[in-house]
This record gives C-alpha cells, structure tokens and sequence, in this order.
C-alpha cells in the first residue's frame, strides 16, 4: 500500500509511522513495530520512502522495483524541508529508510540534520560521478537539471550576454524575468557564484540583476518562460526541464509558447553552466537500510536512470546515459564541475546576500 501526502500531509502527520507499519502486510508486518513510536525492525521485503519529488514516472520505477525484487515501496510525498522536520522529529522512531529530494540544497540541509547515514556502497560510487555525490556517501545524485537562460526569439539573445556574469551588465537592464530568492534554485544558482567568486562579488551581482529586472520576481519556473515567449521580458533563468514542457509538448497552447523561446547556456566557454541534482540518501535510523541501498542502485542503473530522468526531463546522472524526449536536443552542453556539496554549503550566505540586495 502507498501513501502520497500532498495538501494533506500535516493532517496525516501524527499516522505515518504507525501507516507504514501497519500497511506492509504478509510476513514482513511480523517483524515490524505496530505502533508508532515503537522500535523498528528490519523487514526483508519493504523500503519505506519520503520524497519530496513528485512525478508519477517515479512511482512507476517503484512497482517495477517490487516486482523485480519481491520488495514493497511505501511512500509519502510532500516538500524536502517539511520532510526534514519530520524526520528530525521522528528520529529513532521514523519508519523512513530512504530520504528523495530535488535540489542539493536541500540534502545539504538533511545532512545538517542529522537525516542521512554514511554508506560505503561500491557499486552507488562507481556509478555517480563524484561531484553529484556527498563525500562520505550520505546521499547520491540521481538526475541532473540545468539553470539556464531563456529569451524570446523574436527579441533575439542581446549581444554580450555570454555567462551568468554578465547578467548583472546594465546593457541588459529592464530585461530580466526570474522568480523570488525564496526559491531553492535561484539559492543553488547564487551559491554557485559564491563558490566560484566568493561573497563580495557574488553579491554584487545579485544586486545588478536586481537592477536588470524587467518586472518583480513572480510565480515559478513557468511563469517566467509564460513572460519571456509573451515579450514581457527579454530574458528568463529558469531549470531546464520547464523548458522541455513547452518544447514539442501535445499541447497545442504549450506548444506554441515553446515556439517563441529558445535556450541559451551560459559559460561555455568556461567553466560551464550551473548543474544541480535530485538525490537520495538512506536514513539515519532506517529499519530496512539494505533494502534502501537496493532501491538507491536500482534507480541509477542504466534503464531506470533513463526513465526516473526522461519522467521530469532531466538529465541522467550515470555517465554514458543519454537524455530522452525534448530535453535530448539541449544535452550536449558543457557543465559546470562545482561539487553539489558546495551548492548547499554556501546556501546560507546566498539567502543573506538575496536580503542585502532587496531581491524580492
């Protein structure tokens, strides 16, 4: 049996322990706690998830888990930071074994608390690079996605407009569209400048983007590419799989907005445009922690790699494995090599950088 928590997650909270138990059925519930807050045991046929994404293409990998391996995936979904608190909360008493999240800043933020443990699995370390994964293997990457520029095609890509960089160049003033510093991405992205020129400057960036906007920061990801293809503004940042939404979509309406922007990444001459992950680790306290590392390695082999990506259009993380459906036609792009860890650890300071400058 599955649980997925959306609007009602907080309603269900005080249930989930004593749900996952409860829901294992067959020889598995034996060997398990009843109630929640009681001690966990292993179960040799279950792995318990919390994932903050939500794709049904990933519940799909999950049946196919269990009907290859005989291993039952139960599940909650709700967002990365409301997982953590929850995890932080249940503690030795969380039925959890498997922590999913989509931004390296918010494994950066699991890791603070505590969430993960660290495993030594050769064949997760053969498989991800080792900038897509923690140094001490408390989680690993599982796809890839771009932070990238759009702009409208009738406007055209202005001149000079070559890196990030140069997105704080007062020749593109009232140009730019891009959501609130609230947003985890834009968080990831300004980390990555901290990291490649530390505060001082990365801050004045931020400032002159904050000068660059061609309207308040508004909405999510589609918003921006909504604006960018209706002439509002100039140029968007956005992930690239909002993109692959609109490019080629069965939606004639989304379709014909994809016809009227295209992409640009930044930095190819040089170190390469900003890449984050989605990830997953197994948790501190999880009762089934084998299984958990079976589920992790059965999502990065070649197959599942190629769907759990192709499912939100991301880019799969296992080298060699090559992007499907719209997404494919932007894949060959130089990346930035950045450790995913940094993006997290200088998250903090960017959030203290977005406040200074007044990006809304």
């Amino acid at each position: 049996m599955k649980m997925v928590s959306g609007k009602g997650f907080s309603a269900l909270a005080g249930l989930a322990a004593a749900f996952f138990l409860a829901g294992c059925g067959g020889p598995a519930q034996d060997d398990g706690a009843s109630e929640a807050g009681a001690e966990a045991r292993p179960s040799a046929g279950v792995v318990n998830v919390y994932s903050g994404r939500h794709y049904d293409s990933d519940l799909v990998l999950y049946d196919q888990f269990t009907e290859e391996t005989g291993i039952k995936v139960n599940y909650i979904e709700a967002g990365g930071d409301a997982l953590i608190e929850r995890l932080a909360q249940e503690a030795e008493a969380s039925p959890a074994d498997v922590f999913i999240t989509a931004d390296a800043g918010i494994l950066w933020r699991a890791d603070q608390r505590g969430v993960f443990r660290a495993i030594d699995n050769e064949t997760l370390n053969e498989r991800v690079p080792e900038q897509f994964r923690h140094p001490e293997g408390k989680w690993y990457g599982l796809s890839k996605r771009a932070r990238i520029v759009i702009y409208n095609k009738e406007m055209g890509l202005p001149d000079g407009l070559e890196t990030y960089e140069d997105l704080a160049d007062p020749a593109f003033r009232g140009m730019i569209c891009v959501r609130s510093s609230s947003n985890i991405y834009n968080q990831s992205l300004l980390a990555s400048m901290i990291a490649h020129h530390g505060a001082e400057a990365a801050q004045d960036w931020a400032a002159g983007v904050v000068a660059n906007f061609a309207r308040k920061p508004q909405g999510n990801d589609t918003t921006q590419i909504e604006a960018v293809a209706a002439g509002l503004c100039r140029l968007g940042i956005v992930n690239s799989y909002y993109t692959a939404r609109f490019i080629g979509s069965d939606n004639a309406q989304a379709a014909a907005i994809g016809e009227k922007f295209d992409l640009f990444f930044p930095n190819q001459e040089g170190r390469g445009a900003h890449v984050n992950i989605s990830g997953a680790g197994v948790t501190k306290h999880a009762p089934n922690a084998e299984n958990a590392e079976k589920l992790i390695a059965f999502l990065l082999r070649e197959e599942s790699q190629t769907a759990f990506a192709r499912g939100n259009n991301e880019y799969p993380v296992v080298p060699g494995v090559e992007a499907q459906g719209p997404i494919a036609a932007y894949a060959d792009f130089v990346e930035d090599d950045l450790p995913a860890s940094e993006l997290g650890e200088n998250q903090p300071e960017a959030v203290r950088i977005f406040e200074r400058v007044n990006w809304p």
